[in-house]
């Protein structure tokens, strides 16, 4: 029942509920609104709630409508009870309680909030009763006006790798609550930070569907990944030891920006730390990495395993070690999609070590190494044409190498080809992934290669020389930490070996 300022009359709604409602004159003594509900009974096995309690309609709007400007009043009959007999001890009495605090914290002044208060909504959003890592009070304004108070947590949740964990921020409009997990207004990668922002654009029954096409949340979004960027940058040029916490705990998600977020690649750049040759304790950025970077190096040279020790031990690394050249370590799942998306840093472009050939040296001393292989290749291409046809399955060419020292032998992709870590991912996964025939690389200057051309050379048919190929391949598979294709064979083929040489 309304009754609108300057007229005499009311006018009432009613409905059943049911889709349909009607509109009458009525009476009401004065302006203003009344609302009459008629509730069903309730019903808890039916998922009936009892909205006439006074504690659930507390907590209704403790969740809703906590923080509206004005205050929501609940005034009801309370029975009078003895508190040790439960007798009632008289009439009931009417109660009047003011349900909302109306103080929303986030458009309180910062010198009026101490970090106490800030830790306390915290715990009350985010569940969380570890102290948040950064508080980020936030205001826009001007064409809109929005609010939001975010927190960089501690530690990162359990199942923020997860495929179906919930995120989102909480979404108020003009104070009053519309969805509890906003996943529009942040991108995916910065699932883990917590917190509220308050439109006073928005209205109160925006639908889903509705929030997503909306301009004012577009908007919204870019605003505030732009702020924690900005944070994240500053904490880790001024405060570099709580950056160093910030990156352990989601490090791995903010890696995926670089492949989801095109508009913000430049930011999020200098964000990226990473483990290195230069140093087993400390991480590196790509900014340090190119300031030690050697004059005669013309890329930033990286290599994916499982672990720094896999990675560590690679046969991939001899030459580049030699040389002096440092060389990033990316071990994380997700390093192998963002470098699909990372081309170069500075003018420089990124190069993996387990893919095409590498360049290393001034132009005249890589010059003189093309000319000194070609002749080799030449030497030993009989020996590598028997070895491509006893591997044909499983590689596409054998060549000679310019990467190894000690190693006999390894194995490398196309630039354009997954890499071996990527293929054993991608094989984990539900559908399998696809096999790859790869690019076989001798080490002409190994004793045992040139023991096998030696003897390659004495007797073309010796068995001894299939045996020693499918012994080399095996091997060079097991250095990359990769399954090799025939267990027993090597098995059968490892023990004759040591009985010949014990």
């Amino acid at each position: 029942m309304t009754r609108r300022a300057g007229e005499e009359t009311a006018t009432q709604w009613e409905s059943t509920g049911d889709g349909t409602y009607t509109i009458a004159p009525g009476e009401r003594d004065k302006c203003g609104t009344d609302i009459t509900l008629h509730l069903k009974k309730a019903d808890p096995e039916a998922g009936i709630e009892d909205f006439s309690d006074r504690w659930k309609i507390s907590s209704v709007v403790k969740k809703y409508s906590d923080l509206i400007a004005y205050p929501v009043i609940f005034e009801g009959l309370v029975e009078q009870t003895d508190p040790q007999t439960g007798e009632e001890k008289g009439p009931p009495q009417i109660e009047t309680k003011v349900l909302n605090s109306q103080k929303p914290i986030w458009v309180r002044k910062q010198s009026e909030v101490s970090s106490a208060d800030y830790f306390e909504f915290y715990k009350h959003i985010a569940h969380d009763w570890t102290e948040p890592l950064k508080v980020l009070p936030l205001r826009a304004e001007g064409v809109q006006e929005y609010d939001a108070l975010l927190f960089i947590p501690a530690k990162a949740p359990y199942d923020l790798f997860y495929h179906g964990s919930e995120a989102g921020l909480r979404l108020y409009a003009k104070r009053v609550m519309v969805m509890e997990k906003c996943e529009d207004l942040l991108p995916h990668y910065l699932r883990f930070i917590r917190g509220v922002i308050d439109s006073s654009d928005l209205p109160l029954n925006i639908s889903r569907q509705r929030l997503q096409q909306d301009r004012h949340i577009g908007q919204i979004k870019k605003w505030l990944t732009r702020k924690v960027l900005d944070a994240l940058i500053e904490m880790r040029e001024k405060e570099p030891e709580t950056y160093l916490k910030f990156w352990k705990e989601f490090g791995r998600a903010m890696k995926e920006g670089v492949s989801a977020d095109f508009d913000n690649k430049e930011k999020l750049l200098p964000l990226l730390l990473f483990e290195s040759s230069n140093d087993a304790e400390k991480l590196t950025t790509l900014k340090e990495y190119v300031e030690r970077m050697d004059p005669d190096q013309k890329e930033i040279l990286y290599l994916t395993g499982e672990s720094r020790n896999v990675i560590e031990n690679s046969p991939h690394l001899e030459a580049v070690k030699q040389k002096g050249y440092e060389v990033l370590y990316l071990s994380d799942p997700v390093d192998e999609l963002m470098v699909q998306h990372l081309y170069d840093f500075e003018e420089k472009k990124l190069k993996s070590l387990n893919k095409g050939t590498v360049q290393m040296g001034t132009e005249e001393e890589r010059a003189k190494a093309q000319e000194e292989l070609k002749t080799k290749q030449e030497e030993y291409k009989d020996l590598l044409e028997l070895a491509q046809k006893k591997l044909d399955e499983h590689v596409k060419q054998v060549r000679l190498s310019t990467r190894l020292v000690s190693f006999p032998a390894c194995l490398v992709t196309e630039e354009h080809e997954y890499s071996p870590h990527l293929e054993r991912l991608l094989q984990k996964g539900k559908g399998g992934g696809p096999k790859q025939r790869r690019i076989m690389e001798f080490n002409s200057g190994h004793p045992i290669v040139n023991r096998l051309f030696e003897k390659f050379s004495a007797n073309h048919d010796d068995p001894a020389i299939g045996d020693s190929v499918d012994l080399l391949f095996a091997l060079a598979l097991l250095a990359e930490g990769s399954e090799i294709p025939d267990p027993v064979k090597f098995n059968r083929l490892a023990l004759e070996l040591m009985e010949k040489a014990l």
